[in-house]
Parts: structure tokens; C-alpha cells; sequence
């Protein structure tokens, strides 16, 4: 395991910067996916962050249509990713078309919509901190063999280490720089909840459904739709709701 993990880490070092990439621990983070597309048999890898607290969002991706993939989880509230987070163990579906479906039947349509077959979530944690998931995207369905397996789990332990060391160069108090821009500013997802509560006359957990429910709808992202929410932009009518 330990010349699998230098191996790796060679990969990643050896990935250059994205021209307009993020910088710093993110930066790494997105040589990280790119060096794991390469390294698995995927065709795209994302990280998102989650804590216990609720905080979460897309840190970073390698490449658009994961980074959509992984924002659409965030959204609808649903997918390996959320289930992998929750058991603190990998979650695996070799084919969306079947398991998936079952499992996370709106996910599963957008996301077979997108052209992937097969989607690997693997939990980010050490000891009892859980610090989000590594999501493995591919194009044809099949299982992942035990070598292509035990390299995303290597994967997941060396961007964990990575979101530990940014978190220790923090200020005290403060997330990383650039997970304060990756995660949702949950106190604002939170003041749009009450403000759609407050129209719609529903409960709070009804209010965050109906908001994912426009998000979804409208192919925006959860933390655009609760700041167009505070913002008095859009506001939710119980006349037009079912």
C-alpha cells in the first residue's frame, strides 16, 4: 500500500495546473482528479466537501460534466455520493441503468442523461471526522477490478490528507480559503429555508424540498436558488404549488 500511495503521488505531482484552475489546496485537489481519471478507468472525478455540521458543496472536479454530476447530488439530496458520506463506506454501482435506478431514481435519470454508466463514491474520513467523498465517474458499466478499487481508495486517502493539511494552515477558527468558496454558505440556505417556510406555510424540511425541487427544475444550483431566495428574487406562491 505504501509504494501504491507514492505512486500516486507522483501521478499528481507530475499533472500540471489547469490554465484558470483553482489554486492552493483546491489546486491540488484538481490535479488530484485529473490524475485519477488517468489512473482509473473513469472518465471524470470529483470531490465533494460535507461535514457533520451540514456544510457541503463541489470543491473541485476534473471536468464540467462531473463537477454538474456532483452538484446535481447537492441538489436533489440523493446519490452515492450522499449515501457513501452517511454509511461512511464506499458506495459502488457498476450500472446506473439497473441499481441505480432503484436506488436514486431522479439522479439516476440525469445522470445516465449524461452519459455515465457507472458512478464509485468513496467516503473521505479519519477516525470519526468525516470530511466529505471522492466520486469516480465512467462511461461503460462493469464493476472496478481489486487493483483499479484499491487505487480510488488510495485516492481518497491521499485528498483526505490534503483537505487535513490546507485545514491546518488555516487561521484559527476559519476554513480554508478555498473551502469557504466550495462550500455552501449554509446560513444563507438556511434563511431562504425560513423565508420559504414563512410563504409557503410549510415546515422547514418541506421548504428545503421545495427549494431543491425549483433548483432541480431549473438546472440551477442549490446555493444560487437560496441566494436569489434571500435576495427577494424569486419567492415561492402557495397559489402555484401543489
Amino acid at each position: 500500500m505504501a509504494n501504491l500511495s507514492a505512486d500516486v503521488r507522483k501521478l499528481i505531482a507530475a499533472q500540471p495546473a489547469l490554465l484558470g484552475g483553482a489554486h492552493g489546496m483546491l489546486g491540488l485537489l484538481q490535479r488530484l482528479c485529473s490524475a485519477a481519471v488517468k489512473a482509473l478507468p473513469a472518465s471524470g472525478v470529483g470531490v465533494t466537501v460535507m461535514t457533520d455540521a451540514g456544510a457541503r458543496g463541489v470543491a473541485v472536479a476534473s471536468d464540467a460534466a462531473s463537477e454538474r454530476i456532483d452538484e446535481l447530488q447537492l441538489t436533489l439530496g440523493e446519490g452515492p455520493c450522499m449515501d457513501a458520506f452517511a454509511s461512511r463506506r464506499p458506495v459502488l454501482e457498476a450500472d446506473m441503468r439497473i441499481g441505480g435506478v432503484s436506488r436514486w431514481p431522479v439522479y439516476s435519470a440525469a445522470v445516465l442523461d449524461e452519459g455515465v454508466r457507472a458512478v464509485f463514491a468513496f467516503p473521505l474520513q479519519v477516525g470519526a471526522a468525516r470530511l466529505g467523498v471522492l466520486d469516480v465517474y465512467r462511461e461503460g458499466e462493469g464493476s472496478l477490478s481489486p487493483d483499479a478499487f484499491s487505487r480510488a481508495l488510495t485516492f481518497a486517502d491521499v485528498a483526505t490528507e490534503m483537505l487535513l493539511d490546507g485545514q491546518e494552515q488555516a487561521l484559527p477558527g476559519r476554513a480554508d480559503a478555498g473551502l469557504d468558496e466550495a462550500l455552501d454558505d449554509r446560513f444563507e440556505l438556511h434563511q431562504a429555508q425560513g423565508m420559504v417556510m414563512v410563504q409557503l406555510g410549510v415546515s422547514l424540511g418541506d421548504a428545503l424540498t421545495r427549494i431543491r425541487a425549483h433548483a432541480f427544475a431549473n438546472n440551477h444550483s442549490l446555493s444560487d436558488v437560496a441566494a436569489d431566495v434571500v435576495g427577494r428574487r424569486i419567492q415561492f406562491d402557495p397559489s402555484t404549488e401543489d
